[in-house]
C-alpha cells in the first residue's frame, strides 16, 4: 500500500478531529484510509478520478467519489482546521517564537472560483494567502484566501486578526512577539493593529513611501535576516503538488489543503525528533 504518513499518526492527528455521521450504518471503509487517500491527493496533485484507489484503500472497494464526498464534507464543517489547530497546540513547546515571519504566496487558479483575480506579475489569475511562521520556518498561522489582484495588505485588519486568533485558540501567547515582514507590509495601519496586540513589526522600509517614512520607526536588519526562513517554508509547501496550481473553486476547500499540509509539517517534525532520540 502507498504510504504518505504512518497509520498511527493519521489516527492521532486527523481522524479523531473529523466529524462522523450519527445516523445510518457505520461506514465500511476505515476513516484513516479515506484520510490517507486525501493526503495522497494533496501530495501528488493527481486528479480525484485518477486516484490509485486499489493501492490506497485495502479494506473494501469504493469509488473516488466517496473519498471526494468525505473530503468536501470535512471542508465545509471545519474538521481540517480543527485537526490543524489541535496539532499546532500540541507542537507549541517546540516552537521558537523569538521572532515570527509574515509573507504572502500566490498560486495560479486555473479554474477560477472564489477569491480569484488577475495578477499582473504572473500574467494569470491567482489566489493570495498569507502565512506566519516561527523562527525555524514552522507554520503557526494562515490567512484567508484573497484574490490575486490585491496586494498582501488587502483587508489587513481582518486578515491579521484572523491569523492571530488561530494562535490564540492554540493557546500561543502573542504579546511581545517580534514580527519580520518585507517592504510590502510597511504600512501605518498594520503597525497600529499589531501594536494593540503587543507585537513589534520589524519591516524593511518601503522606498515608495518616500518622505512619509516615520523617522521614529526602528528597523533591525540583523533580526530581519530571520525572515528568509519563510522562503524555505514556501518551497517546502510546493512539494504538495495540489498547492502549486489551484483547481478548487471554493475558498473553504483551498484553505483545507493548507491546513492539511501544515498538519503534515508538524507530524513530520515529530517523527524526525523521535528518530533523533
Amino acid at each position: 500500500m502507498l504510504e504518505v504518513l504512518p497509520i498511527d499518526m493519521i489516527q492521532a492527528h486527523f481522524v479523531q478531529h473529523l466529524s462522523k455521521g450519527s445516523r445510518g450504518p457505520a461506514p465500511k471503509v476505515e476513516l484513516w484510509e479515506i484520510v490517507h487517500a486525501i493526503l495522497y491527493k494533496l501530495k501528488s496533485g493527481v486528479h480525484w478520478h485518477l486516484l490509485p484507489i486499489k493501492s490506497l484503500i485495502i479494506s473494501v472497494e469504493i469509488s473516488w467519489f466517496t473519498i471526494y464526498h468525505h473530503y468536501l464534507k470535512w471542508c465545509k464543517d471545519g474538521s481540517w482546521q480543527l485537526a490543524w489547530e489541535a496539532c499546532l497546540e500540541e507542537s507549541k513547546p517546540s516552537l521558537d517564537l523569538s521572532t515570527v515571519q509574515l509573507d504572502g504566496t500566490h498560486s495560479l487558479a486555473k479554474r477560477g472560483g472564489e477569491a480569484v483575480g488577475y495578477q499582473g506579475r504572473k500574467k494569470a489569475k491567482t489566489t493570495n494567502i498569507l502565512c506566519l511562521t516561527d523562527k525555524r520556518g514552522t507554520i503557526v498561522s494562515w490567512g484567508k484566501p484573497v484574490s490575486g489582484n490585491h496586494n498582501d495588505l488587502f483587508e489587513k485588519e481582518g486578515q491579521v486578526t484572523h491569523m492571530l486568533d488561530q494562535m490564540k485558540r492554540a493557546d500561543i501567547s502573542i504579546d511581545g512577539l517580534f514580527l519580520n515582514a518585507d517592504a510590502g507590509f510597511d504600512a501605518k495601519g498594520l503597525r497600529k493593529i499589531l501594536d494593540k496586540e503587543g507585537i513589534t513589526l520589524n519591516v524593511a522600509p518601503n522606498k515608495r513611501n518616500g518622505s512619509n517614512i516615520d523617522s521614529d520607526i526602528i528597523f533591525d536588519p540583523q533580526m530581519y535576516q530571520d525572515r528568509f526562513v519563510i522562503e524555505r517554508t514556501n518551497a517546502w509547501m510546493d512539494s504538495f503538488r495540489t498547492l502549486l496550481v489551484r483547481q478548487d473553486t471554493t475558498s473553504s476547500s483551498w484553505e483545507a489543503w493548507h491546513f492539511m499540509a501544515s498538519t503534515c509539517w508538524h507530524i513530520k517534525n515529530q517523527i524526525n525528533q523521535k528518530e533523533k532520540l
